[in-house]
């Protein structure tokens, strides 16, 4: 089943402007896409197309790179041994899990040089620095993440077209009633529930229930993890995964490496944390001290959070220790009955909202006044030269101590503060209160009002 894609937009501008300078690196988690759309891409805005796929790709092809230093002998050979005849100008050539076969990324300098043809490379960052390490990385190469569908492209595969509505009730600032709001909210819970992995998408499409669209997900968890096997045969970097949904419940101020690998910390903890991140299986949201100061300026790197890169594995996972994950599960969820210590359930979703929207995340604690606890505001967004500070909610919405105090302590940077919850959109005073299903708008409008300023 073929999705639309929002990259796919990127694509084309890519095509039009730059693809005869650089070739474009689509890079994402394993199982967002990737492949999918490179060849819907190659298949409807070019003449011909070779995709080459290092995965599964025989011998004969990859041999064809031995000649690369005779440009015309490589395109003699890749053209005979695929059967595909290229078009100057018209054709483009796939690099499907490049990171598997390093010097065909090395050679894109000189097939970009040539000027021939097109070049997309595909690849998942899991392991793609050891891949990479003896090779000379081509500066005529663009990159273009890939993430799990967002909500939009959600709504596009499910035959929904009210996103475009949905953008006009943000800019009115006016909420839709008790009524309409539940049931915009069921709807983006099912977002939830599915995750934006195209597999689990298709499943939910074609009619499957939350068994079958679980074990769709449990599939590509296990995938994950039989990638990390391969770089860490310790099984810290699947204990550091699996650990996210426990640690973000206890509602701790950092992601802890002892605590996920049940072990004393080393120094090669730091190098696998890392590799985690590379992978974009997860999210990486940094404390941020002063903000007063842009997020990036003043943030912690020895205190940060970790968030699942796509919301439908993250319910998966924070039940994997079951056989299957029951029916009941999902139904609670759709019905709003899970228990509302789940907080952080949506604070993953806002987390990935975040991500997609082009944005790094950032949050702040602060110790409280005459006290060993703190203040934790969620996340930070800059929007201008101010700074919005955001609260998710699951439930009740009367308690906000830590929004509060952030308004106060640093209002000479701060306009109006931001609570994500499932209530209906609507103000009091300096804070916004605003359903979940109207949070990428959030991020669109102060996304758009940096561009115009040229602001971070």
């Amino acid at each position: 089943m073929i999705f639309k894609r929002k990259a796919y937009q990127e694509l084309l501008r890519w095509k039009e402007q730059d693809a005869d300078r650089y070739a474009i690196l689509l890079e994402g988690a394993r199982r967002v896409g990737k492949s999918t759309l490179a060849e819907e891409f190659a298949k409807n805005e070019y003449q011909s197309y070779i995709l080459i796929d290092f995965a599964n790709t025989p011998r004969r092809i990859m041999d064809c790179f031995d000649d690369i230093g005779d440009i015309d002998l490589f395109f003699l050979r890749l053209q005979a041994e695929t059967g595909v005849n290229l078009v100057p100008h018209e054709s483009l050539v796939v690099f499907d899990e490049v990171q598997l076969f390093p010097r065909a990324r090395q050679a894109i300098k000189h097939l970009v040089k040539d000027g021939r043809y097109h070049y997309m490379e595909t690849g998942s960052l899991i392991s793609i620095r050891k891949n990479v390490k003896d090779i000379l990385i081509p500066s005529e190469e663009k990159k273009l993440p890939l993430y799990p569908m967002d909500y939009e492209e959600f709504l596009w595969a499910v035959g929904n077209n009210t996103y475009g509505l949905l953008r006009d009730v943000y800019k009115s600032d006016k909420g839709l009633g008790q009524a309409t709001n539940r049931k915009l909210m069921r709807d983006f819970r099912i977002y939830m529930a599915v995750g934006g992995m195209p597999q689990a998408v298709e499943a939910y499409v074609n009619g499957c229930n939350f068994a079958k669209i679980d074990e769709v997900k449990r599939s590509i968890i296990n995938l994950y993890e039989d990638d990390f096997s391969k770089i860490d045969n310790s099984g810290k970097l699947s204990a550091m995964y699996r650990s996210i949904p426990a640690q973000l419940s206890k509602n701790r101020r950092k992601f802890q490496i002892s605590t996920a690998t049940k072990k004393r910390r080393t120094s090669g903890d730091e190098r696998l944390l890392y590799e985690l991140i590379n992978s974009k299986t997860v999210l990486i949201s940094y404390n941020t001290t002063d903000p007063h100061v842009t997020p990036a300026a003043a943030k912690d790197l020895d205190t940060y959070k970790l968030y699942l890169g796509d919301i439908g594995l993250f319910v998966t996972l924070m039940f994997i220790d079951r056989p299957e994950t029951e029916n009941e599960i999902y139904a609670k969820l759709l019905s709003d009955k899970l228990p509302a210590n789940l907080g952080y359930l949506y604070e993953n979703a806002v987390a990935q909202m975040i991500t997609a929207s082009g944005r790094e995340l950032y949050y702040h604690i602060t110790k409280k006044p005459d006290s060993t606890h703190f203040y934790e505001t969620d996340f930070l967004i800059s929007s201008f030269s101010k700074i919005v500070p955001i609260e998710v909610k699951s439930a009740g919405i009367s308690k906000h101590s830590s929004l509060d105090y952030f308004l106060e302590k640093y209002s000479n940077v701060v306009n109006e503060g931001i609570i994500l919850s499932q209530k209906d959109l609507h103000k009091e005073k300096k804070i916004k209160y605003v359903p979940l299903y109207l949070a990428p708008f959030l991020f669109e409008q102060n996304l758009s009002e940096q561009s115009s300023t040229g602001r971070d």
